[in-house]
C-alpha cells in the first residue's frame, strides 16, 4: 500500500513539473518576427550603453539592494534578517515542545 501511494505521488509530482516547466521549454527568448531589431541595431545600442556607463562610472544601475557600501554589508544585513527569522522560529519550536499535550 506504502508503494503504491510512493509511486502515485512521484506521478503526481512529475505531471506537476512538466506542466509547469514546459512553457518555459517552449518560450521564444528572441522573436523571429521580422519587425525586431537588427544585429547591428542591436550592437549600436550595445555600445551607447557602454559608453554611457563609462561617462558616469559612479552611477551604478540605479537598484541598489540594502546597499551597505558593498557585497560584504549587504551579506550582513541579510544575514541579520534571516538569523532573527531562523531565531524566532526555533524559540517558537521550543516553546511549542514544552508544552505538555494530553
Amino acid at each position: 500500500m506504502t508503494a503504491n501511494k510512493s509511486v502515485l505521488a512521484w506521478i503526481l509530482f512529475a505531471f506537476f513539473a512538466t506542466a509547469t516547466m514546459l512553457p518555459l521549454a517552449v518560450a521564444d527568448a528572441y522573436p523571429t518576427d521580422k519587425n525586431g531589431p537588427t544585429l547591428e541595431e542591436e550592437l549600436a545600442l550595445a555600445r551607447k550603453k557602454v559608453d554611457e556607463v563609462r561617462a558616469h562610472p559612479g552611477a551604478g544601475s540605479g537598484t541598489p539592494v540594502l546597499d551597505a557600501n558593498g557585497v560584504l554589508g549587504a551579506s550582513i544585513i541579510v544575514g541579520a534578517v534571516f538569523g532573527g527569522i531562523f531565531i524566532a522560529f526555533i524559540s517558537q519550536a521550543k516553546r511549542h515542545a514544552m508544552v505538555k499535550r494530553y
